[in-house]
């Protein structure tokens, strides 16, 4: 059994094709090489891996030419399937050559974090896709958001991994990923929803959702931090509200917690708090309510009917949403966010006064 980083390279060196053709499935033979986009499998011809040894270039080695980035059939691996630390490659690798797993202590052959680190979460958002025509997008139109415009800050990862419990075995699942940022705009933890693969609900898992890496007083973000902002607890919630007020900057906290101790931008003179119907939710809105004052920002409550507004889209259709929302803003909000589009029954827009 392979006992560490080198020996396993080696062993899947010796079937460096059958590796590209599992992990880099978009690629083909060309000669001694295999062509691909990029090593996270993406069509193209920029990365070749070499199939075969020789006296000086060992088999198994790639270079991307668009980047000048090299590596070997592990980092392969570990960037095809988005793993985040050294363990899960190796126990990736053992399955494809079907070895047994090791319970050693590896030496990694690579720079590895901590899995709940800012560095993982950044390596996990720069590795996951757009959101158009994935699950994702199926997803959230199943939860009534079909405003997707412009949502930079949500992508997909088609085999993200699921461990269960510390011990149990991992799984590849499909998942939306939010990057979680502070003020400025940088990445310090992200968000994963495990869904499933038909895109009609959430993954039938304990913790469909999980975030990683630093959140405390940071959020997902829609849109440029202006004077005007929305902030709420789930990210369905937010984007069911940006459906009707697509120009009004929003956060998801992540949770109730999370909402109380949001960083308010240096821009900001008026905060909409977006209300979940249950005890947390109030905990959350009474705590940032008076943040916001203590810092000299006028501090307004949105509440749902139901649960909270993303129940509400779906329940009711969009022009009752409006309406709803057109009472609980400030006048002038109104005129400046609120989409006064109507539905006209054909699947089109048309625009109508309030």
């Amino acid at each position: 059994m392979p006992r560490d980083a080198s020996e396993l390279v080696h062993r899947l060196a010796r079937d460096a094709e059958a590796v590209c053709r599992h992990y880099l499935s978009n690629g083909r033979r060309q000669g001694s090489y295999w062509l691909v986009g990029d090593i996270r499998n993406t069509p193209g011809r920029s990365m070749f891996v070499r199939l075969r040894e020789s006296p000086k270039r060992p088999a198994g080695k790639w270079t991307d030419a668009a980047t000048g980035e090299h590596g070997d059939l592990l980092d392969i691996i570990r960037e095809s399937c988005g793993l985040l630390d050294f363990r899960d490659v190796a126990d990736e690798a053992r399955r494809f050559l079907s070895l047994p797993r090791s319970e050693s202590d590896y030496r990694p052959h690579l720079s590895t974090v901590p899995t709940s680190s800012p560095e993982s979460a950044r390596r996990l958002f720069a590795m996951s896709n757009p959101i158009t025509g994935t699950v994702v997008q199926t997803y959230l139109r199943q939860r009534g958001i079909t405003d997707l415009h412009g949502i930079d800050s949500l992508r997909f990862h088609p085999r993200c991994y699921y461990r269960p419990e510390t011990d149990a075995t991992t799984e590849m699942r499909p998942a939306m990923i939010a990057a979680v940022t502070d003020l400025t705009g940088h990445i310090t933890g992200a968000h994963r929803t495990w869904l499933d693969p038909s895109g009609c609900d959430k993954a039938p898992v304990d913790t469909p959702r999980r975030a990683m890496g630093h959140l405390l007083g940071h959020a997902v973000r829609f849109g440029p931090a202006s004077d005007v902002m929305a902030a709420g607890e789930g990210i369905e919630t937010m984007l069911s509200l940006r459906c009707v007020m697509p120009r009004m900057a929003m956060v998801a906290a992540l949770s109730a917690a999370h909402l109380a101790a949001i960083l308010f931008p240096a821009t900001l003179r008026r905060l909409y708090i977006v209300r979940d119907d249950d005890r947390a939710g109030d905990g959350a809105v009474a705590g940032l309510f008076d943040r916001a004052q203590s810092a000299g920002i006028e501090a307004m409550v949105l509440s749902p009917q139901y649960g909270d507004f993303n129940e509400d889209l779906r329940n009711f259709d969009i022009n009752a949403l409006r309406a709803a929302l057109q009472i609980q803003l400030a006048p002038e909000d109104v005129v400046r966010f609120l989409n006064t589009s109507v539905w006209t029954g054909t699947g089109d827009k048309a625009a109508t006064p309030l």
